[in-house]
This record gives structure tokens, C-alpha cells and sequence, in this order.
């Protein structure tokens, strides 16, 4: 390192510490502009959708999925609800069974691509219009996702900013297959790289499903023996339930000097964001009941004859700390 990269980074530290003060405003604005200028759709009347899901126990999963029934009904259609429990042998059988189910549109949330990408194909080849919330794939029409490019830099950067650019870090990286969370992951190792100071703990954490909670609660507490007062700085999350039981085993530990970093906006986390002992700095809000509506409102546009739809529709994330975790809320409909 030379004495022009030494003062590149702590220039970029800076900029990125008053980008991020100033920012938590605007993200908000374009998100209250997203969601009223989500417009009227065409009717669906006659048509039957079906709106699947890897599962529907976790906040992200249960709020779009039931959005999107809701929206399918207002515009006079009939969803078919399909909910694999989050068990990939279940969620293969679904899809399977939609092919000779034929219904005018399939809309599916999450999963891990490689095991569900051949089963996309053969609904598509099927001449199902496929539609996909958090998995882009190659056979659908449409994905609609949070932008987990900018997600995941946002929260790095927070991250490092939080740090001041120097620090050691637990990392939690149990579904790197999963799109959404392997990019965030990415990105975090993408800004992170230009801070040779932040150090990495090694092994990394492998978060799972179900009991993600205390399972992840467990992994903390037992490893806080391990690593004293000092010794280690920040936990990253790619979503927030191992958050919620990283930082539930810091409350218990009196350790919140380790600060937590996840992304969804999970209530549990919002909630904690708020108490005085916290160690939540920051999480990544989705908006996952826009999510669903806007992935109905695409398929409606499509089976009226609309053709030019993109590939991918990004929708806003929302960068929440303890100084806007209300108007997040609010802004949600979780107030």
C-alpha cells in the first residue's frame, strides 16, 4: 500500500459514512413513489394463477405470498396455492404437478435455483407463462426482486462504515445457492476487499432451515466463550433471522459492543432495533407484499397482450436503523 491508496480509502470511508447519513432518507422517498405509482391492472377474471412458494413460515415468504393472493382475487382471478413447507423433495413434486395442472400463469418465490430450474423449464415448455419472485431464471418470463446488487452493497457499506474500515467479522453463509443470498454475499466480499483490515473469521457460520433462530442463537453464544470482550467486531447476515438470533445470544451475553448486519426487515428485527441494549446496527428492509402485487399486476399485463415486459423488475430496499425504523414501518403497512 502506498501513501496515494491509504488516503483513497479513507476518502472513500468518509464519503461512504456521509452517503449513507444522507441516504437514509431517499431510499424511502423512491419507495413511497414505487408503491403509488403501482397503477391499475388488467382484470384476471377467468383466469386461474398459481402461486407457489418454497414456503410460508418466514415473514418475507408469508407476506408476499398472501399479497399475491389477494391481488390475484381483487382483479378476479383464482389463485391456486401451492406451499412446499420449505422441503425441496415437496417443492419438486409441485412444480411437477403444475404441468399437467395447466393454469393460465404460474407465479413461484424462492428456492435454490439448480433444484428447481428444470422444472421451470418444463412448465415453460409446457406454454405456461412462468413468473418468479427472488429466482431468476432463464425460463421466466419475469422476476420480480429486490435489487440484491445494491442491497448488498448498501449494507457492506454500512458495514465498513460502522467499522471505520478496520475490524473482525463473523459471516453467516449457509445458502450461498440461493441467488438473492449468494449476491449479497458478493458484494460484501466485493467492498470489503479494498479494507485489508477487516478480518473475516474463519470458519464461517452456516445458518439453516428451520430453528434458524436458535440455531443461530447457539453458534453465537458458543462461540462468544471463544472470542472475548475485543475480539470481535461485527456479525453479517445475508438475511435477518440468524440476525435476530446472533443478536438475541449478544443481549443475553451483555455483548452488545459486536454490532449486527442482516438483510429482509423481519418485525422481530425492527422491534429490536429499537430497544437502548441492542446490537442491531442496521438491516435491509424488504417490501415484500409490493413485491407480490407487482409480480400479479406483470402476469395480468402479460396475458392481456403485453409482450414487452422486462426481464427483471427491481424493487426498492430500504436501508433501516434505529433512526428510521418507524417511518420504514409505516411505510410497509407493518403500522
Amino acid at each position: 500500500m502506498n501513501e496515494h491508496d491509504g488516503i483513497s480509502r479513507r476518502a472513500l470511508l468518509g464519503a461512504s459514512s456521509a452517503l449513507l447519513a444522507l441516504g437514509l432518507a431517499a431510499p424511502l422517498a423512491r419507495a413511497a413513489t414505487q408503491a403509488s405509482a403501482e397503477g391499475e391492472a388488467p382484470s384476471l377474471a377467468g383466469k386461474r394463477i398459481a402461486i407457489s412458494t418454497v414456503g410460508t413460515s418466514i415473514y418475507f415468504d408469508s407476506r408476499a405470498f398472501q399479497a399475491q393472493v389477494e391481488e390475484v382475487r381483487r382483479l378476479g382471478g383464482t389463485p391456486i396455492t401451492l406451499d412446499a413447507g420449505r422441503n425441496d423433495k415437496t417443492l419438486v413434486t409441485q412444480l411437477q404437478n403444475l404441468v399437467t395442472q395447466k393454469p393460465d400463469a404460474v407465479i413461484h418465490t424462492l428456492g435454490t435455483l439448480s433444484i428447481i430450474d428444470p422444472w421451470f423449464k418444463r412448465i415453460a415448455a409446457a406454454g405456461i407463462p412462468l413468473f418468479t419472485i427472488e429466482v431468476p431464471s432463464q425460463h421466466a418470463v419475469n422476476t420480480v426482486s429486490a435489487d440484491n446488487w445494491s442491497t448488498g452493497l448498501v449494507l457492506a457499506k454500512k458495514l465498513v462504515a460502522d467499522l471505520r474500515g478496520k475490524g473482525r467479522v463473523l459471516v453467516f453463509n449457509g445458502f450461498y445457492g440461493v441467488p438473492s443470498c449468494g449476491i449479497r454475499y458478493d458484494q460484501l466480499r466485493l467492498v470489503t476487499k479494498y479494507y485489508p483490515q477487516i478480518e473475516f473469521l474463519q470458519p464461517e457460520l452456516r445458518d439453516v432451515i428451520p430453528n434458524t433462530v436458535q440455531d443461530a442463537r447457539a453458534q453465537v453464544a458458543a462461540l462468544l466463550n471463544k472470542y472475548p470482550k475485543g475480539e470481535i467486531d461485527a456479525i453479517w447476515t445475508a438475511w435477518d433471522l440468524p440476525q435476530l438470533g446472533a443478536s438475541q445470544a449478544l443481549i443475553e451475553a451483555g455483548r452488545n459492543e459486536i454490532r449486527t448486519y442482516g438483510v429482509d426487515g423481519t418485525p422481530e428485527v425492527l422491534e429490536l432495533l429499537k430497544r437502548p441494549d441492542s446490537p442491531v446496527a442496521a438491516v435491509v428492509a424488504q417490501q415484500p407484499a409490493l413485491i407480490g402485487r407487482i409480480a400479479v399486476h406483470n402476469v395480468a399485463r402479460y396475458l392481456a397482450g403485453e409482450r414487452d415486459l422486462p426481464r427483471e423488475t427491481f424493487v426498492d430496499t430500504l436501508l433501516t436503523t434505529a433512526d428510521n425504523v418507524d417511518e420504514v414501518k409505516r411505510l410497509r403497512g407493518d403500522a
